[in-house]
């Protein structure tokens, strides 16, 4: 009997305090519209505040192992290196699966993790167990095994596409202007070049004439590696400075690399262009960037994770139009694939929803309350919306796809 009397007495309480705040605060009209004023621009600018993505970021547990062993097949990689690596990676705790491949000259490994596993974590296990399969793998490896995370985050924000009648080797260099101009932007974090021209310089043995000069491939790569150096000196101290010392001996013209002397073991002495043709040329190409048939140069754009996507794609832009002014005549400066625009139209579509939602309210609304109640309870509507932009912020939220299509839902339910 006495505990139902003090439920009683506390629903009455809370009764009491509720009549009495709502009493409160129609008698302070002044305090309530002022608290609604400073939500409601509060909650605006939050939402310019609010990185704004095309997708969310999704961070997924899983490591690349690379491991180049150049002139190995794919089966002496599978069995030189792709084993032991997978026997000591599979003695991991947390591993969900493990994908390798043997190329020609390359081993790569997809290790992913269960999800409760960090990155960081998980990086640490992988290198663990690289460094205890070193002991099985060659010794002569070409390059030893690197540990590299999968970062979804990384993918082109937007390309931009130079065109012209310009050779690929100037439009390579037009493409590196803009591309230090974009990456010095904090919001970026690379800026790729597809479709370029990599210089190479070729050195083409002739058989016959090593064998007759008796030249070996080592001795010729010593003589040119030894050659083509850039070391420290030392210091030295002149007049109470100390000064720094460096030897550059590094080519500076094919010429250079042409006259380079070889000694044989045999104690033969021979230049590097009596035994090889060596010419000043470009690698083999191993990516294309094609637009309108045409072949171009493409920039491909990375955005740094969490940062604002409509903000960065108008910095770009405003980049773009002060080259526009000093590019070379015929020169075709091109953006496709740009994520901002959807953004920005889910953004809009967002907007109009709300605005819609209020005019609607209060049109179905002003023929039962009257117009001026309306236009309060369809207040409600935009009010609500912004509301929601504080826990956004709170728990590091971005506006996405996946939060508009909630907003989106939200107000029209």
């Amino acid at each position: 009997m006495m505990i139902d009397q003090q439920n009683s007495h506390e629903e009455e309480f809370k009764k009491g305090f509720i009549y009495n705040m709502i009493g409160g605060l129609a008698k302070n009209k002044t305090t309530v519209y002022l608290m609604i004023v400073l939500v409601t621009i509060s909650g605006f600018f939050i939402f310019q505040s609010l990185p704004k993505e095309q997708f969310p970021e999704i961070v997924v547990p899983q490591i690349y192992v690379n491991t180049v062993y150049a002139g190995t097949a794919p089966a002496d990689i599978e069995n030189l290196i792709n084993k032991p690596l997978e026997k000591q990676l599979k003695a991991e705790k947390g591993i969900k699966r493990i994908k390798s491949n043997a190329l020609q000259d390359v081993s790569v490994i997809l290790v992913e993790f269960q999800t409760n596993v960090t990155i960081n974590e998980a990086k640490e296990r992988v290198k663990s167990a690289i460094d205890k399969a070193r002991r099985d793998l060659p010794t002569d490896l070409t390059q030893d095994p690197t540990a590299l995370e999968v970062n979804f985050s990384e993918f082109p924000i937007m390309n931009i596409n130079l065109a012209g009648d310009f050779p690929l080797e100037l439009l390579k260099k037009y493409a590196e202007e803009i591309q230090d101009k974009i990456e010095a932007m904090p919001k970026i974090t690379r800026v790729d070049i597809v479709g370029a021209l990599e210089r190479e310089i070729q050195i083409n043995l002739d058989l016959a004439k090593m064998k007759a000069y008796g030249v070996t491939f080592y001795e010729i790569q010593t003589a040119v590696q030894g050659e083509n150096i850039n070391i420290s000196g030392g210091e030295l101290n002149v007049d109470d400075v100390r000064r720094t010392l460096r030897v550059k001996g590094e080519f500076r013209n094919v010429d250079q690399l042409k006259n380079v002397i070889i000694r044989s073991g045999q104690g033969a002495t021979v230049r590097l262009s009596e035994i090889a043709e060596v010419t000043d040329s470009y690698a083999e190409r191993q990516d294309f960037a094609r637009l309108d048939d045409k072949p171009v140069v493409t920039l491909n754009v990375i955005k740094r994770g969490g940062e604002n996507l409509v903000i960065a794609s108008e910095k770009i832009e405003e980049i773009l139009a002060e080259y526009e002014s000093s590019k070379p005549q015929g020169l075709e400066v091109r953006i496709t694939a740009d994520q901002s625009e959807r953004t920005k139209a889910d953004l809009n579509d967002l907007i109009n929803t709300v605005v819609m939602g209020f005019i609607f309210v209060v049109f179905v609304l002003m023929f039962f309350m009257g117009v001026r109640d309306a236009i309060f309870v369809g207040l409600s509507v935009p009010l609500s919306a912004l509301l929601a932009f504080y826990p956004l912020l709170a728990m590091g939220f971005t506006i996405n796809t996946i939060v508009l299509f909630a907003f989106l839902l939200g107000q029209v339910s």
